[in-house]
């Protein structure tokens, strides 16, 4: 008699695809998850005062993570006085898999029956990796990747219904890029009644920068229930980064 774990038997075709693309994505990146050519990040990265490794949560989920620990090709520790048993738990710098996953099902991605969905990525080896996914998942007829600076995509703002933003300034541009491409979104995402999802709230983004943005005249929040999404092991403190805006 073969026995199977519940959850293993109430997944979604779509999680499947999911979990089929993540593990594509694992065997055609470092185990960062980043190329040599996001200068920004990498930066950003090494510039954090304690010891951490970087984990894009949505590749490596705690049982991937497990059995690379296993295999000894990462760690949770590190030592704090090389040669001894003093050690400390590693940083773990990562976009939370949770998070992304929430965003994607509930506001519009492979979950969705939207029409047309764009993604715009500054970085040529990232936009060719996700071309190549495009095409292997048979996403072709829905899914354009865009390979641009978002400030050079007026048009494309300004025909969306929905714009989904998650950490996208942050770890790539400085404090002054940061308040540009802010500026250039808030006076393009006009479209009255059209949705704005971001990761960090909106307040959050801008609190650190000099941007011309009047947010009380551009968006009105609207709150979410994140109760509806009741997976055992959700991480309510991620999904509550999530931030969904109505344009004016």
């Amino acid at each position: 008699m073969i026995i199977y774990d519940f959850d293993e038997l109430v997944v979604s075709n779509n999680d499947v695809v999911l979990r089929n693309i993540a593990e594509d994505l694992r065997n055609r990146l470092p185990i960062e998850a980043m190329f040599t050519s996001e200068h920004q990040a990498v930066q950003k990265i090494q510039q954090h005062p304690l010891p951490m490794i970087h984990v894009d949560a949505f590749l490596y989920d705690d049982d991937v993570v497990d059995s690379l620990c296993e295999e000894g090709k990462m760690s949770r520790s590190y030592c704090t006085e090389c040669g001894s048993y003093k050690t400390a738990s590693l940083g773990k710098c990562s976009f939370v898999n949770k998070r992304n996953k929430f965003s994607l099902t509930k506001l519009g991605y492979l979950y969705s029956s939207a029409s047309q969905l764009y993604g715009v990525e500054m970085n040529a080896d990232f936009c060719q990796l996700q071309e190549m996914m495009v095409t292997k998942y048979e996403f072709i007829d829905r899914i354009k990747v865009v390979h641009a600076d978002i400030c050079t995509q007026p048009s494309l703002l300004q025909k969306a219904d929905v714009v989904i933003m998650n950490n996208v300034f942050e770890y790539f541009l400085d404090r002054q890029e940061q308040a540009r491409a802010w500026e250039f979104i808030a006076c393009n995402v006009r479209k009255r009644g059209s949705l704005l999802v971001t990761v960090p709230s909106l307040e959050e983004s801008l609190s650190k920068l000099q941007a011309d943005v009047q947010l009380s005249q551009w968006v009105e929040e609207v709150q979410l229930n994140y109760d509806v999404y009741m997976e055992k092991d959700i991480d309510r403190e991620a999904l509550e980064q999530i931030h969904l805006y109505k344009i004016l």
